[in-house]
């Protein structure tokens, strides 16, 4: 049985007095164990990275983005590798495996270019002979707490932004798919990264807790659901972190009587059932404005839905793989009949779905609802599985009202041909990501990513010159140098200074 260990300055490090089984989920059987550590494991990561990042904050940023071109070029090299092994654990079909992973590497991309991003501000004669300028500075040490849904994106947002501004970085990924970060670490090794910047060790709710507490962690980056993204960001701002926290979601797709119900169809098949739904920037809820419109892009969804290819996550003819385990194919499957007896249509049901020869498998069907309420517990909830629900409004004023009462504000979308009514919903709706005939409007590397309400706790997103801010703090100097002439008047010292 394989052995899943702990990277820590720049080595496998075996400390684990306990072990999780990872699964195969298109099989349904433990491949791996990966081994839980302690809070002496991570004082074992913090000593490392302790010891490395101060001479790593003295090297200046072009040599670091050496370092970071480096590594894009050899993730691009074991793009292939490192995307099987992803599918492998996590139940993904190989081509969105890489797209895991692609979308990790532009912000790797991003960094590349970190000399320009931490130029600082600089005034010349901001007062009599005086001139001011600002600096960013690395906080020291960081650690990202990152999901099984994307073992190697999330990862880079977080450890790519840190260790580019001169920051050591500890990563805690999920024990549910752990290899790929591992791998992920031991590429940045060898593309030259010293020892001990770029730590990764496994654990549960005791590792999580001691990263929160540990006095010598700076900041502190997670992506979960929202109950422990909330219990993330009070417990880490109460030691004193910096924290940004991002949590659940329930993406709304409004769907407008105008719009190009084909393109819609083929959207929407992709945001709802891509990835098994396991993605917080899924499209679970589209909200048809007007009963026309809902019959029609019904009456066109249900044989394209019917037509999606489940397999296991090296079928390349698959649309979508397993889920990641047995428990959350059962909380799916809970959430399905919880929607059917709060009065909801099962249009298409995905329950029971078996694989020829892969009957252990952790697989839901794509499964579809109608006439699904405001007030329904599936609809207020995030099921996080390959499930749509059709929710209808009779007005485009109540298609901006819904997701904008949602106690989730992660992602919105809505289809139209209207360049009008396009900007009223971009503008008055309450979500932190908005798109545009765009189904996931996950931002490119050099915007940031963000939701609002309980998808997002802290005010700071990830990457781009959010995260810049996030994983940096300014030191502002403000410098005058003597002429030679004579001092003035004494008492001029007492009073604060101006710029007069």
């Amino acid at each position: 049985m394989r052995s899943i260990e702990h990277f820590i300055n720049g080595s496998s490090v075996a400390d684990a007095p306990r072990q999780s089984d990872v699964w195969n989920p298109s099989q349904g059987e433990v491949q791996a164990r990966v081994g839980l550590g302690t809070s002496a494991t991570l004082q074992k990561a913090v000593d490392a990275a302790l010891a490395a990042q101060p001479a790593w904050a003295a090297t200046n940023p072009q040599r670091r983005a050496r370092v970071m071109f480096k590594y894009k070029e050899l993730i691009e090299a074991n793009m292939d590798s490192l995307a099987e092994l992803l599918a492998s654990e996590h139940g993904k079909v190989v081509a969105d495996a890489k797209g895991d992973i692609q979308r990790g590497l532009e912000v790797i991309e991003y960094t590349c270019g970190i000399p320009q991003a931490l130029k600082g501000e600089y005034t010349q004669g901001a007062g009599p002979g005086i001139d001011v300028y600002s600096m960013r500075m690395p906080l020291g040490i960081g650690a990202g707490i990152t999901p099984f849904n994307f073992p190697a994106m999330i990862p880079m947002w977080m450890f790519g932004m840190a260790i580019a501004c001169g920051n050591a970085f500890i990563l805690k990924p999920s024990e549910r798919d752990p290899s790929v970060p591992v791998r992920l670490a031991e590429l940045m090794k060898e593309a030259g990264l010293p020892d001990g910047l770029l730590n990764v060790v496994h654990g549960d709710k005791e590792m999580v807790d001691a990263i929160l507490d540990h006095e010598d962690i700076k900041a502190v980056s997670f992506v979960g659901s929202s109950d422990i993204a909330q219990y993330i960001y009070s417990r880490g701002t109460a030691n004193g972190k910096r924290v940004q926290a991002f949590g659940g979601a329930k993406n709304h797709g409004i769907v407008l009587p105008d719009a190009d119900l084909d393109q819609v169809v083929n959207d929407l098949t992709g945001a709802a059932f891509g990835s098994a739904g396991e993605r917080c920037m899924a499209l679970p809820v589209v909200v048809p404005v007007g009963d026309d419109t809902a019959a029609a892009l019904r009456e066109k969804l249900v044989p394209a839905i019917e037509k999606l290819r489940v397999g296991i996550s090296t079928d390349p003819e698959a649309h979508y793989g397993p889920v990641v385990n047995e428990a959350h194919k059962q909380r799916v499957e809970n959430y399905i009949q919880m929607c059917v007896d709060e009065g909801g249509e099962l249009v298409v049901d995905g329950r029971g779905f078996m694989l020829q020869g892969h009957e252990k498998g952790f697989f839901v069907g794509p499964t579809l609802f109608d006439h699904v309420k405001p007030h329904f517990r599936s609809y207020k909830e995030e099921i996080f599985g390959p499930v749509l629900q059709i929710v209808r409004a009779d007005t485009f004023e109540e298609a901006v009202r819904l997701p904008s009462e949602h106690e989730y504000g992660n992602g919105v979308a809505i289809f139209t041909r209207n360049g009008h009514a396009a900007r009223e919903f971009v503008s008055r709706v309450n979500v932190g990501m908005v798109g545009v005939n765009v189904p996931i409007p996950v931002p490119v590397s050099y915007h940031s990513f963000g939701g609002w309400k309980r998808s997002g706790f802290g005010d700071i997103g990830q990457y781009g010159q959010e995260g810049l801010r996030f994983w940096t703090k300014t030191k502002v100097v403000t410098q005058k140098w003597p002429d030679g002439s004579a001092a003035g008047d004494h008492k001029e010292a007492f009073i604060i200074p101006t710029m007069a």
